[in-house]
């Protein structure tokens, strides 16, 4: 359900969660000469500026895995059995899901998921759709799920939709895995995990749940599909105040802060920040028409390194994980977090030990500075951090790894006793270092929001947007940033809204003898600029 009272960005978004984004061909597209001055009953198609994933020349077969009509809660339900003819099962050289959709008429953006085996391997939500209707596709490698896929397995699949007399949009949607035979000296054996262990179902936050990993594991990772949502303030937890400050959407007394934590039998073992997800309804759902906020359509897991810990996990007793957000009030619902534990074996010891040597962990530095009058004013501040070592004696000798992890937060929040101005940014950085026996790996993220709402005398509601998704993976760059500026009426009909919206993509990526950058823009609905340099 949508989020009560105030205007802006709560215009629309339900619950549930799914799908989709198509990166556009290389080359640059024919924009539309003609653009109307408002929007009519017909848009394009949702497109990203993402890269498409790279497949290698080799023989490949497809399955298809899913096919469903959502309308209501009912999940889908199948069977899953690996192809023939592409390379022995579980060692192909990549495996790629896709998603193709269509939807029409009115509906909401919903939440969704796929799993394979009990092993989320999709979280995603969906487009709003025009009254004429669209089609939208995304694809996803899903490689590292390739254990799972190697033999028959259960298909699980939601996209919780409500289909009545006012919102008559069923979501039409089709899911196909293809598997790529495999490429001679392409891949090692330690690039995919040996395992992947389901520790929730598709919307659960995980809490007490119980983990037994192989004893020879010696390199152990969790991801945790986390999103705020289900229309309510989490859904915009960027948002919340603390209990002073006079606002439609109150968190606890840590406000807007949040952290995302993996805690072994009590103890973190990980901690990370949350992106913050803009769905198709979010502010005003004429930003999002033709181009999505960045990771709306494929939800990015958050990736815990766990491997300091492996030592206590190889003990072969079970082990209590839970993954809790920091600064949501105690009792208040709204986040999904389904986690996998991704594990990694020693090929040539049955049982491997080690220890816990040195942990360093303190609670998060929150600070949250409020000012009231004629604009009311919260500025929130927080930073984190965990340093954990830990060692294995392998086969192949003692393996000491360092996993040490810094997160800040800084949000600045202004608006007016009605909310008919309402301004913030946020900043987020999540940087990590892991050292293993002396190989050094870093990931840099920094994530940022810059969101300006106003309703006018006329009842015009305006946003400006702008998020940025950015990421340095060693020597790998990712820079992906959108804008938009949208206008239309509120509390009338949709054919009197007036609507206008201009939006833009650029997504820039930088590799070692790969580089990429690509600019979408939009006016109206209508696609007006496609260029890939």
């Amino acid at each position: 359900m949508t989020r009560p009272a105030p205007p802006l960005r709560r215009t629309a978004a339900l619950l549930t969660a799914a799908l989709a984004s198509l990166a556009l061909a290389a080359g640059t597209a024919s924009a539309d000469p003609t653009v109307p001055v408002e929007f009519g009953t017909d848009y394009h198609d949702p497109v990203t500026a993402a890269p498409p994933i790279s497949t290698p020349h080799t023989k490949s077969c497809s399955v298809t895995v899913a096919e469903a009509r959502f309308k209501d809660f009912t999940p889908y339900t199948g069977t899953y059995t690996p192809p023939t003819g592409c390379g022995t099962p579980g060692r192909w050289s990549k495996v790629v899901l896709r998603m193709d959709g269509s939807v029409k008429g009115r509906q909401y953006d919903r939440l969704g998921y796929l799993d394979i085996g009990g092993v989320q391997v999709f979280r995603t939500s969906t487009p709003e759709p025009s009254q004429d209707g669209i089609d939208w596709s995304v694809e996803k490698d899903v490689t590292e799920y390739e254990k799972t896929l190697s033999g028959t397995q259960s298909v699980d699949m939601l996209i919780g939709n409500v289909v009545n007399d006012t919102y008559t949009g069923i979501l039409d949607v089709k899911v196909t895995l293809t598997f790529y035979a495999p490429e001679p000296g392409h891949r090692t054996a330690s690039a995919t995990p040996d395992q992947v262990i389901p520790l929730s179902d598709g919307n659960s936050v995980t809490t007490g749940a119980s983990l037994t990993t192989p004893r020879n594991s010696e390199r152990i990772l969790a991801e945790v599909y986390a999103t705020g949502s289900g229309g309510g303030c989490e859904e915009f937890w960027y948002s919340a105040t603390t209990p002073k400050a006079s606002y439609s959407c109150q968190g606890g007394d840590d406000g807007p802060y949040r952290e995302v934590r993996v805690s072994v039998d009590g103890k973190v073992a990980g901690i990370a920040s949350p992106y913050p997800n803009v769905w198709t309804g979010g502010w005003s759902p004429y930003l999002w028409s033709v181009i999505p906020s960045p990771t709306a359509f494929d939800v990015r897991p958050l990736t815990f390194d766990l491997t300091p810990f492996a030592g206590l996990l190889n003990d072969g007793k079970a082990h209590t994980v839970d993954v809790t957000v920091v600064g949501v009030p105690a009792g208040q619902s709204g986040w999904s977090a389904p986690t996998n534990i991704l594990v990694w074996q020693d090929a040539h010891r049955s049982v491997v030990t080690g220890a816990v040597t040195s942990y360093e962990k303190t609670d998060p530095a929150i600070g949250n500075t409020f000012t009231d009058g004629s604009l009311r004013h919260l500025v929130t501040d927080g930073r984190d951090g965990l340093k954990v070592t830990g060692y294995l004696d392998t086969s192949h000798g003692r393996v000491t790894t360092t996993v040490a992890r810094t997160l800040t937060t800084a949000i600045d929040h202004r608006w007016t006793p009605d909310e008919n101005t309402d301004d913030q940014t946020g900043k987020w950085t999540d940087h990590q270092v892991v050292v293993s026996n002396g190989h050094v790996t870093r990931t840099d993220r920094d994530y940022a929001l810059d969101g300006r709402a106003t309703i006018d005398s006329a009842n015009r509601l305006r946003v400006v947007m702008s998020l940025a998704d950015r990421a340095r993976l060693g020597a790998t760059r990712v820079d992906d940033t959108y804008h938009g500026d949208a206008t239309f009426t509120l509390g009338v009909a949709r054919e009197d809204r007036h609507a206008v919206a201009t939006t833009s993509e650029r997504y820039r990526l930088s590799a070692p003898g790969r580089h990429y950058d690509h600019t979408l823009a939009t006016e109206q609905g209508v696609l007006t600029k496609d260029v890939l340099r």
